[in-house]
């Protein structure tokens, strides 16, 4: 009995690996002719959404730590979709905002979910579904 629920969980986190894998190589085709990455998108995204903003604090939206998010948003900032800057308030701080060139972008990343969601052929019901239940699992409620 130990033995089937240890290979359900096993079956579960290959299915997660599969799906993310998928998804990044589904975006890939919308991305490159940008000049993008998958995690590059997420970041403009979340920029496109809020910016300007700390890096700390991009990287806990995204759930990602300093030493990821640094080197895509200075990455971006070399595309010049981004800027750093230092906060003058707290020189500690960096703050980082879209460019205009970043804000360009807008319209062709804001239409790539539409298509994944065709791509998966999953309707509009089944794909919010999804989001929820994959956000619950990646960002359960703290009891």
């Amino acid at each position: 009995m130990n033995t089937k629920k240890h290979r359900h969980g096993a079956q579960l986190s290959f299915a997660l690996y599969s799906a993310a894998n998928r998804m990044v190589r589904l975006h890939k085709p919308f991305l490159e002719p940008l000049g993008l990455t998958f995690p590059q998108y997420l970041v403009i995204l979340e920029l496109l959404d809020g910016a300007p903003v700390s890096v700390g604090v991009l990287g806990n939206r995204l759930g990602m730590d300093t030493g990821t998010i640094t080197p895509l948003v200075k990455r971006l900032e070399l595309a010049g979709f981004v800027t750093r800057t230092r906060d003058p308030g707290d020189e500690r701080r960096v703050v980082v905002d879209l460019t205009p060139a970043g804000r360009t972008l807008e319209s062709d990343l804001r239409s790539i979910p539409d298509k994944i969601k065709t791509l998966c052929q999953l309707t509009e019901a089944d794909f919010e579904d999804l989001r929820v239940t994959l956000d619950g699992l990646g960002h359960p409620a703290i009891d």
